[in-house]
């Protein structure tokens, strides 16, 4: 069984995009009220992979690779989140 690091990383970059997104609009709100839905939700909600991430660390489950599949969830998470709080609490 292979690990899903096509969707990981997909996933991650997806955070740091949002988190770089959302620091460029902290100062233009107003001026770009219009764009950041569509580029916070819209692009990066579809660009990441949520729904492939889930379906992927169900057929680790399933496949007896729990490990694995708990590995995934884990790095996905802590690292996801991490990425966000580093690149905004940098700013």
């Amino acid at each position: 069984i292979n690990f899903p690091v096509g969707t990981l990383l997909a996933n991650l970059l997806a955070c740091a995009l949002l988190a770089l997104l959302v620091l460029g609009f902290q100062s233009r709100q107003q001026e770009y009220a219009w764009i950041q839905p569509l580029l916070i939700i819209g692009f990066c909600g579809g660009f990441s992979t949520f729904s492939t991430f889930g379906n992927e660390t169900f057929g680790l489950l399933e496949s007896g690779h729990t490990v694995l599949a708990v590995l995934n969830v884990a790095i996905s998470v802590i690292v996801g989140v991490g990425l966000i709080f580093l690149i905004r609490s940098k700013a």
